[in-house]
């Protein structure tokens, strides 16, 4: 019994290393697209510092001169403005990560720690476009059989022109490397 449960430890540490040993795929590209928010923390504290400060003062105002609902829309205004930075802010923590190897295209989200896979395809059969949508702007878009999906909306319309140029680039990279065999 002993012997049977040594040898099956050392089949299974051998199998674990032999796996350990299959090579990955190659990445072709792994790109991570993030919102650039031109407002660091820092700054958000003194912007609600001066916006408190001018509101106390203008609120002790409206007091003197006996408007005592004024401050309650005043104190509104600092909450309204709290409020709209934190958004911006989470949806700041939010990322696109692009991945392209010669098996497969995988698009993950990634919201703080969770990643969630919202589009994965054959790399030989998945194509790359810029498209002008007019009000938008060009949209990088990849496509399979009649599915679409719009990555990098929340980069400028360069930064989408090159995203589109280096994901091509990637996948003609990708199936290349498939085809050498």
């Amino acid at each position: 019994m002993r012997c049977a449960k040594a040898f099956a430890k050392a089949l299974a540490h051998a199998y674990f290393q032999a796996m350990d040993a299959v090579p990955t795929a190659r990445l072709h590209l792994d790109e991570v697209i993030a919102a650039n928010r031109s407002l660091p923390r820092q700054g958000f504290i003194v912007l609600i510092s001066v916006v408190v400060a001018l509101n106390l003062i203008v609120g002790a105002l409206f007091l003197a001169m006996g408007a005592w609902p004024a401050p309650i829309f005043l104190g509104l205004d600092v909450v309204a403005i709290w409020f709209a930075f934190r958004t911006s802010y989470r949806q700041a923590r939010s990322r696109e990560r692009v991945q392209v190897t010669a098996d497969h295209v995988r698009v993950l989200r990634e919201a703080g720690a969770s990643s969630q896979t919202i589009w994965t395809s054959p790399t030989a059969f998945t194509r790359v476009a810029l498209e002008q949508t007019g009000r938008y702007g060009a949209q990088v878009r990849l496509m399979l059989s009649g599915k679409r999906l719009t990555i990098g909306a929340m980069l400028g319309p360069k930064q989408r022109a090159e995203l589109a140029k280096a994901v091509d680039q990637a996948i003609r990279s990708a199936r290349a490397e498939r085809h050498e065999a």
